[in-house]
């Protein structure tokens, strides 16, 4: 495990420990939602009033569906679990698809309100969830997302002149790291491990996603006197062909290429660059994770690829391994490894669970209440939480609603990931 911790850089909490209630056994019950929702899991939902509504949206069809499906399942998974148990807290999710489209996620927000949805789970990509924050955030509804990186999600965050052009959205938080926090980690990484001399950047220009984690380690890289030999961009409408990029990397001596980007333009850019003969070392982020499941793809390519992930499946606790055992049963991921996606909604649900049961809510009460609430407790000095993506030690949030967790490097070893460091 790396022993980089990405910590907010405002408001640190003490490590307090905290019980997360991981990987219950025993039979599975409860999913629930309506005709316009997507679901996993068996059984029978709570009756009517006794179970606390959480809504979930993300994308399950689409490009980006992989994200989506893994958080949609490892939600589903907690949800199932918590429900067998019989406890006074009983949760109904419904899950709603946006396609990676921000309209579509405020449509799946409105829906999901109609629902009655007391808690927002999601959304999964950014751009939508920077869209639903808003929204959440001007109707009091608590959302915790497990994916959407960036700090405009959360809003109160400085740009490089010091303004703050979004105010802190109080009722938001984050299960994943932020994109500063990712792209400053990697270039800390890089350096301590003395993985490359030469350095190239590729990275989408008009993603939010991409230029946060791109701008935080160009950064962090500048300070710790990396060499960065090589910056190239793309577009949304473009990224198809990356021969630009790699001849330019490849012309510049470019002996690791930093990928801030999604898995699917990082398919392409093994492709071509295996075909052109240009073989350095590749490091990603979070996106890159699901670079194994891309139809067509020669995931061959990929071996020796790393990345920073709070999440490794090949991990041997006892907690990961039951998780990834029931991921892969046919009443969810049908044989599938869950990813880092599904691990952080499975620990969302979780912290949801023990942010209730701190505070004594009920689930008659009114959402803007239970947000109150919810918000008292993620951000108290007594509140921590051990999960599947806290690498076995307790996390905490800040009054910015980002979370304080250790990361660790994977590398794609024999077609599976596994931790770096190990």
């Amino acid at each position: 495990m790396s022993s980089l911790n990405l910590n907010p850089s405002v408001s640190r909490r003490g490590l307090i420990a905290g019980a997360a209630g991981l990987g219950a056994a025993g039979i599975l019950a409860g999913c629930s939602g309506n005709d316009d929702s997507a679901a996993a899991g068996s059984g029978s939902a709570p009756a009517a009033g006794t179970a606390f509504m959480i809504g979930g949206i993300g994308p399950t069809t689409g490009a980006a569906a992989i994200y989506g499906t893994a958080v949609m399942n490892g939600a589903q998974i907690a949800v199932d679990e918590i429900n067998a148990e019989g406890g006074d807290i009983q949760f109904s999710l419904n899950f709603q698809d946006d396609e990676n489209d921000a309209e579509r996620a405020v449509n799946a927000y409105n829906n999901l309100k109609d629902w009655g949805m007391q808690i927002l789970m999601g959304t999964v990509t950014t751009t939508p969830c920077v869209a639903v924050s808003a929204e959440t955030n001007n109707d009091n509804m608590f959302q915790l997302t497990p994916s959407g990186s960036s700090t405009d999600v959360i809003g109160g965050q400085p740009d490089a002149e010091g303004n703050i052009s979004i105010p802190r959205k109080e009722n938001v938080f984050q299960m994943c790291f932020t994109d500063p926090n990712q792209g400053a980690a990697s270039a800390q990484y890089i350096s301590e491990q003395g993985l490359g001399t030469k350095i190239a950047i590729i990275y989408n220009i008009s993603d939010t996603y991409s230029t946060g984690i791109y701008n935080s380690f160009l950064a962090e890289a500048a300070e710790l006197g990396l060499e960065i030999v090589s910056e190239q961009s793309f577009t949304d409408d473009s990224q198809t062909d990356f021969t630009v990029q790699l001849n330019d990397a490849k012309n510049n001596g470019a002996d690791l290429v930093f990928l801030p980007i999604y898995y699917t333009p990082i398919s392409l850019i093994l492709t071509q660059a295996n075909q052109m003969g240009y073989a350095p070392k590749w490091f990603g982020v979070d996106g890159m994770d699901g670079l194994l499941g891309v139809e067509g793809f020669d995931t061959s390519l990929a071996e020796g690829c790393m990345l920073l992930t709070p999440f490794v499946a090949t991990a041997e606790d006892e907690a990961t391994q039951a998780f990834v055992e029931k991921y892969k049963s046919a009443d969810y991921g049908n044989g599938e490894t869950p990813n880092q996606f599904a691990a952080d909604a499975y620990d969302c649900i979780y912290a949801i669970k023990q942010a209730i049961e701190t505070a004594g809510l009920t689930p008659d009460m009114d959402y803007s209440d239970v947000c109150d609430s919810l918000v008292e407790t993620f951000t108290s000095s007594d509140f921590s939480f051990t999960g599947l993506t806290t690498a076995g030690e307790a996390a905490t949030w800040s009054d910015t609603g980002e979370i304080s967790k250790q990361p660790m490097g994977m590398v794609i070893q024999d077609g599976v990931y596994m931790p770096l460091d190990a």
